[in-house]
């Protein structure tokens, strides 16, 4: 158990003992009370708000109770002083042993530490990336496939079983288009010079598709219909495009456990199934939609289609489900597709670009006339990322045709440093990426300031060992206020980790191990202008194992919240 778990429960059991004494009813809702650091560091270590939570329904003054609850905590041997502060806020200073024994058990939890039971086993469906399998992964695709994939690393730490997806959207006029596009790189495979007209695929990408097409059918569809040919090339570069995808995300660290095609979805039904259900509830209806703002009546034709009462949970209009021609609107299978991913999820997270703001209302409004509002569901808008070059935007890939690829960005910057810049922003809020700055080995850099500081520790430990100082019984009584603050904000980890869970934002860890390493960096720069600040001393064993010991518990910390990044811990720089 935490700190701060334990100090709850340290609270729960005051509360009961007043309830025992007649001092509090029995039977009052505790679930808004809290256990945690006071805004100002100076007032003590652990607050709470229990009197402010409790003294209404208990029919008492806020101060008062606090005093008594106070009295009861202040018998604890971990607790040094208890203080009120305001109408009723408590506030609570720990002893000194309370915090070297939290450094003991940072270490020996290991890379448990920070783990959580919250989830308590609900299955979360974390869908992301689901880019289009028309070509190669681009930076527009990274920020959310690193968002979705190091939140679902966070659900899994925090205690939630985890599906990661990918939704293959392989059923739209887009992969028509892909497949034309290949049908020009196999006829230019086999000798012919083509032009690449406005609205097909201009990617170099295609060309190895072609190739192979070329070598397995020959000149068989050269001079075919597009009706002869058109599935089998949509299937077969589908196909080469997520090999390609697959690819281009294995070098983020990225692997889905479930990968989901549209197309096969609508051929076993899905669709036709979802429509039924909610027909039989009332939910869809046949009907005749408003003529779009600013059109005349001549300009549109009234067409009966297939509605979903989308008013009745919030939003703005009712949406149709199939177009006049009888085929699926991207809204009638997204909602086949929801119904299926919540027969195996209790929650379902979504990964969305910000271009996608407009459908959310629809779709949630979907999940909930589906599961009967007992599916938690969540639609996460990630930004866009804008890439530069010392402050100027970087061009375009001729491979790509008009983007910049995944790819090119991580051979050229690595893995860990993508990862990390993807999350050291909200993914609600725009970002720059400038190739100049994230190698950049400066303070303002997140990625290398963080790195720094684990580096730093386990170039500790090698120094150390080369010292001829080897630890065993570590005394930790020689930790000073200074030293043992570094241990208050490593405490702080399990409590970052639940809230990031809470939130689903995973983007609270990287900003946490900033200021986890900036307390680091702080603490071992003293022993520039003071000797006797420096970590290791050789002349005194004792304390060095006590400080490496420290340092250590950081350490372990640091690479527990970039192990939920998916970033590596590096060992020296």
């Amino acid at each position: 158990m935490t700190l701060y778990a334990r100090f709850a429960a340290h609270l729960n059991l005051a509360l009961d003992a007043l309830v025992l004494a007649g001092d509090l009813p029995a039977g009052l809702e505790r679930r808004a009370i809290t256990v945690e650091p006071p805004r100002d560091a100076s007032h003590g270590d652990l607050a709470t708000n229990a009197a402010m939570v409790l003294a209404k329904p208990a029919g008492t003054n806020p101060r008062a109770l606090a005093e008594k609850i106070g009295a009861e905590l202040e018998k604890l041997d971990e607790v040094s002083a208890v203080s009120i502060a305001g109408p009723g806020f408590i506030n609570l200073t720990l002893t000194d042993a309370t915090w070297r024994g939290e450094l003991n058990a940072i270490l020996e939890a290991g890379d448990d530490y920070g783990r959580s039971h919250v989830g308590a086993g609900t299955t979360v469906n974390v869908e992301y990336v689901s880019a289009n399998p028309t070509g190669p992964m681009h930076m527009g695709h990274c920020r959310g496939a690193v968002v979705g994939d190091a939140l679902a690393a966070l659900l899994e730490f925090a205690g939630h079983k985890v599906i990661r997806e990918y939704y293959v959207n392989d059923a739209g006029g887009q992969v028509d288009v892909l497949a034309r596009s290949a049908h020009l790189r196999y006829r230019e495979a086999l000798g012919e010079t083509i032009e690449i007209p406005e609205g097909l695929y201009p990617g170099e990408y295609l060309k190895p598709v072609g190739a192979k097409l070329a070598a397995d059918y020959g000149d068989k569809y050269v001079s075919a219909p597009e009706s002869e040919w058109l599935v089998l090339f949509r299937q077969i570069a589908v196909a080469a495009m997520m090999d390609m995808i697959r690819a281009d995300l294995a070098l983020l660290g990225i692997h889905h456990d479930l990968f989901s095609s549209e197309a096969e979805l609508q051929a076993a039904g899905k669709p036709e199934q979802a429509e039924a259900w909610l027909r039989e509830r009332g939910l869809i209806y046949d009907g005749v939609l408003e003529a779009p703002k600013g059109e005349t009546p001549e300009d549109w034709e009234p067409v009966e289609l297939p509605l979903f009462r989308s008013t009745q949970f919030g939003d703005d209009q009712d949406r149709p489900i199939k177009k006049s021609n009888g085929a699926w609107t991207y809204f009638g299978a997204d909602l086949a597709y929801h119904f299926q991913k919540a027969q195996s999820a209790d929650q379902l997270i979504d990964i969305w670009g910000a271009d996608h703001a407009g459908t959310v209302k629809r779709i949630v409004a979907a999940v909930q006339a589906l599961t009967g509002g007992e599916t938690k569901f969540d639609v996460k808008l990630v930004q866009m990322v804008r890439l530069l070059r010392d402050g100027e935007p970087v061009k375009m890939s001729k491979r790509a045709g008009n983007f910049v690829t995944l790819a090119d960005v991580v051979n050229e910057v690595g893995k860990d440093v993508v990862r990390f810049t993807m999350l050291t922003r909200k993914a609600d809020a725009q970002m720059d990426f400038d190739f100049a700055k994230v190698v950049e080995a400066s303070k303002d850099n997140p990625v290398f300031y963080v790195q720094y500081a684990h580096a730093r520790v386990a170039s500790l430990g090698r120094r150390t060992a080369e010292a001829g100082i080897t630890c065993g019984t570590v005394d930790l009584s020689l930790l000073d206020t200074n030293e043992l603050k570094l241990v208050k904000a490593a405490a702080q980890f399990p409590r970052i980790v639940e809230a990031a869970a809470s939130a689903r934002e995973p983007h609270r860890i990287a900003f946490y191990l900033y200021d986890l390493a900036a307390e680091l960096h702080s603490l071992w720069n003293l022993g520039k202008d003071d000797a006797s600040r420096r970590f290791l001393l050789a002349d005194q064993p004792e304390l060095t194992c006590a400080r490496l010991y420290l340092a250590r518990s950081i350490g372990q910390i640091i690479r527990n919240g970039l192990r939920i990044m998916g970033v590596e811990a590096v060992q020296e720089m």
